[in-house]
């Protein structure tokens, strides 16, 4: 699957219009706590879905992958 930065996109727009509807009695600590946890979920989310695609250039010796790797990452 390819990167979808649009849908990265929506869901920190998501998270950002959720957080400011909070109650001003919540602690400012525990909602930034909770913002940074939830933005780094969508941005690890969305990094796993990187493809790597090898074409060509590495070669596997007796313990060594030696080369320069031709490829893309989508």
């Amino acid at each position: 699957m390819a990167l979808d930065k649009t849908g990265l996109k929506n869901t920190i727009v998501g998270i950002l219009t959720d957080m400011a509807t909070r109650d001003e009695s919540n602690n400012e600590a525990d909602v930034v706590d909770e913002f940074a946890t939830r933005l780094s979920d969508a941005i690890d989310i969305y990094v796993k879905t990187a493809k790597i695609n090898y074409t060509t250039g590495l070669t596997a010796g007796a313990t060594l992958v030696t080369g320069t790797f031709n490829g893309s990452l989508s």
